[in-house]
């Protein structure tokens, strides 16, 4: 790219859009909710479908909009979270409405501003906004403050080079996210196979390869019970720390974090959330430490199933749903330790297990791999925003 940055115009933030705020209609009003057909955003739209805005989970509808201090904003407007999540932002396709939480910044001429350059522009906002924010019980910016934000502005014809670049880094990790989710389904389609009544695996087992064994003869349930405050053992996992369908353990807590007894795990332990199984929480730690009572800690019994093997046979759909079958309660449906222990199951014998430990691996590692990308394009992002638009 030619950038000439000495030549850039640095403008405030109201000379190039029109900015207003967001509002919720009454709640208490059904009239104003119900069959609503008006797109309204939220926070919620960002972390369940990302910053390009095509669709919203919410909708008012016309008496809402009739009735209430909403706006329409239209397509290629940039939403900017200037109270409580602050510096969170997006970009709409869409015409739509939004909560107080959102200025709307309305471009008042695309030849001279490009959405795009201007989208970007605000993802490096959040400390500037953050510095500017009151000191109320919550973070809240007036929009007086907003106008008064000074952006850099290229010519167009720069905004477009920085807009490409920026979209060319988007599109890459739009693709690493595909082949993750490919990989994944992929993974869980074997495993249904495997597992389920037809017990396949391409041409490499037969019937003859499969037993049924129940529960606690594959494993031994760990009831091993530390007092958090007593211990010498830094960390701890909680069902909050686990994530659906990831055997690996990203996040973790320490001891000080917690009160009330906790379960003892050993590195290569496998940790079960036996609350609210329907969420899929399964993975193996990689330390010691210490875990929510709210879980079970497993270890492979090595005479009827390889150690490794263990954690894919419960990531299957076959486990899954017989422990959420099995799970007690209506709240907050938990499994009993005595009844997953005499459930049977149908697995392959120990002495197939390793060739299919070898194909579970490689899919996890594929996918730690591409994950790892990701996150090596998301640090270049950022690198060059500071860079060119810092």
């Amino acid at each position: 790219m030619n950038l000439i940055k000495e030549k850039w115009n640095v403008v405030n933030l109201s000379d190039i859009c029109d900015i207003s705020v967001g509002s919720t209609p009454l709640r208490t009003k059904k009239e104003f909710w119900t069959n609503g057909t008006i797109p309204w955003f939220t926070i919620d739209d960002i972390r369940e479908n990302g910053r390009i805005v095509y669709d919203t989970k919410q909708k008012i509808t016309d008496l809402a909009f009739n009735k209430s201090s909403v706006k329409f904003l239209p397509i290629n407007t940039i939403l900017l979270c200037c109270t409580a999540s602050i510096g969170e932002y997006a970009l709409t396709k869409i015409p739509l409405t939004t909560n107080q939480q959102f200025n709307g910044l309305v471009i008042k001429d695309v030849q001279k501003v490009l959405p795009e350059y201007l989208f970007n522009y605000a993802s490096t906002l959040k400390n500037k906004l953050l510095q500017l924010s009151g000191k109320t019980t919550i973070d809240f910016i007036p929009i007086y403050r907003i106008k008064d934000l000074q952006v850099p502005l290229p010519p167009l014809e720069e905004q477009k080079q920085i807009s490409a670049l920026f979209q060319s880094i988007e599109t890459a990790m739009e693709q690493v996210d595909g082949q993750v989710q490919h990989l994944d389904k992929l993974k869980h389609k074997l495993l249904k196979d495997l597992f389920s009544e037809k017990q396949e695996f391409g041409n490499h087992l037969k019937v003859k390869d499969f037993e049924t064994v129940k529960f606690e003869k594959i494993a031994i349930n760990i009831s091993e019970r530390v007092e958090p405050k007593k211990t010498e053992l830094a960390t701890y996992v909680g069902l909050e720390h686990l994530d659906a369908d990831n055997l690996k353990i990203e996040r973790t807590g320490t001891p000080d974090d917690v009160i009330g007894t906790k379960l003892k795990i050993y590195k290569g332990d496998v940790i079960f959330g036996k609350r609210r199984a329907y969420l899929r929480k399964v993975a193996v730690s990689h330390f010691d430490g210490i875990a929510s009572a709210h879980s079970m800690i497993l270890r492979a019994n090595e005479t009827h199933i390889e150690k490794d093997f263990l954690p894919y046979f419960m990531q299957s759909d076959t486990f899954m749903s017989r422990a959420i079958q099995i799970s007690e309660g209506s709240l907050s449906p938990t499994i009993k330790n005595k009844t997953l222990a005499v459930q049977e199951f149908t697995l392959p014998k120990k002495e197939k297990q390793k060739e299919l430990i070898t194909v579970f691996k490689q899919f996890d590692t594929t996918m730690e791999q591409l994950k790892q990308q990701k996150t090596t394009l998301k640090n270049l992002k950022q690198k060059l925003l500071k860079e060119i638009l810092g």
